[in-house]
């Protein structure tokens, strides 16, 4: 795994010294020799304009580094020469990114982004319309809030922790529409998910605090 992270890290620069190498047999030996120099620098250049090194980002993401995946994601020098579906989760991720540093309105163009050019799964493209309602939340357009929102429910979310996000989310914009027992039925559906992240935890009993004594 660490041999295949350093590749992806440096195989730019790899793919350049194998092909000057290419130059230098061809010179020496004549052109098939070289070859396969050629071809093997040709193919980690392409690799690294194409595909990118969003795999470095996991690493990064899983330990809480927010400024090294930035740094990963401020290396790809080319967006538009990304493969589409990558391109689509280098867009995405950017706005996650723009969205902890409370960015809103970067944040949402750049998931519209990832979400115009088509997400890879459907329970990724479905976390994306999530964070684009919680980003209607934030800018109080319930409207579009819960359209993107019934949209993630409808394309599906990878975990019950987002979908209990979702069907509180959805419980609160009833409930301010004054539509209680739609409220209550997306509560009901978010606490039977027994979600276990501590700040969904928390909303579910605020809300249970006063959601009984509504009425409908």
């Amino acid at each position: 795994m660490k041999f295949y992270n350093f590749l992806i890290r440096y195989r730019l620069w790899i793919g350049l010294f194998l092909m000057a190498g290419g130059v230098f047999v061809n010179m020496a030996a004549g052109f098939w020799p070289a070859f396969p120099l050629y071809f093997v620098g040709f193919i980690l250049v392409l690799g690294h304009f194409f595909f990118g090194p969003l795999r470095l980002i996991q690493e990064y993401l899983e330990n809480g580094d927010i400024e090294g995946a930035e740094k990963i994601l401020n290396s790809i020098k080319y967006p538009n020469l990304l493969y589409k579906p990558i391109r689509s989760v280098y867009y995405t991720l950017k706005g996650n990114i723009a969205m902890t540093k409370q960015d809103f309105e970067t944040a949402e163009k750049l998931m519209k982004k990832g979400l115009d050019l088509g997400m890879p799964m459907k329970e990724a493209e479905g976390a994306s319309m999530l964070q684009m309602g919680m980003l209607a939340m934030q800018k109080n357009d319930m409207k579009q809030a819960e359209n993107y929102i019934r949209a993630a429910i409808r394309k599906g979310l990878p975990d019950k922790e987002n979908q209990a996000v979702a069907y509180l989310q959805m419980c609160n914009i009833m409930l301010n529409r004054r539509e209680f027992r739609a409220g209550k039925e997306f509560f009901k559906k978010a606490k039977a998910l027994k979600p276990t992240t501590p700040q969904i935890v928390e909303q579910i009993k605020q809300i249970e605090k006063y959601i009984s004594r509504i009425p409908g």
